[in-house]
């Protein structure tokens, strides 16, 4: 019996969100995988269809694992694409702009940024020298990348723990850029 892609990253993602966060948090996360995510996630070229088709993605998938998330995509500090799921608030358009200014300000992945100072036995709730009211290193924000241009954007998801958050970015690019397999 033959799955279809879809239906197989559909699984994928249900398994991703129905996992503990509480176990994956506990979990330290190697930074090489969230740099291959990085290295691997990245466009060829990217517009305002390609920001909506990557927004509607990360909602179909979370619709389709009972999840309710507010997602952002932006280019260039232009915002692109907004949805907020019945149920988000104000407070979730924060955190967006939180970890979206992590990523802006790093370079990397807010879940790169929350593993590097976590892993180091510092506090990802408190990192030095960066107001927490204007950047938040939890998952979630990952960076847009056009091959041989660089960084031009973020995709930014909120409503479920930060692991979750993260995977579902990932799934969502993962399914644009139609990429199989494990990263």
């Amino acid at each position: 019996m033959t799955i279809h892609p879809f239906a197989a990253l559909r699984i994928a993602v249900l398994m991703m969100l129905g996992s503990s966060s509480v176990a994956q948090a506990e979990t330290a996360v190697d930074l090489a995988t969230l740099a291959r995510q990085e290295q691997v996630l990245q466009f060829d070229s990217f517009n305002n269809d390609t920001a909506f088709a990557l927004g509607t993605k990360v909602i179909e998938l979370a619709r389709a694992a009972n999840k309710k998330v507010a997602v952002n995509i932006t280019r260039d500090g232009l915002m692109l694409f907004y949805f907020g799921m019945d149920g988000m608030t104000a407070d979730h358009a924060n955190w967006i702009r939180r970890k979206s200014n992590l990523v802006n300000r790093t370079g990397h992945s807010s879940f790169y940024t929350h593993n590097e100072v976590r892993n180091s036995g510092g506090n990802y709730d408190n990192l030095p020298g960066l107001d927490m009211r204007d950047y938040a290193a939890h998952g979630g924000s990952f960076p847009l990348i056009i091959k041989g241009v660089g960084r031009v954007g973020t995709a930014t998801v909120t409503g479920l723990p930060g692991p979750d958050d993260h995977a579902l970015v990932v799934a969502a690019l993962k399914a644009c850029l139609n990429i199989d397999g494990d990263l």
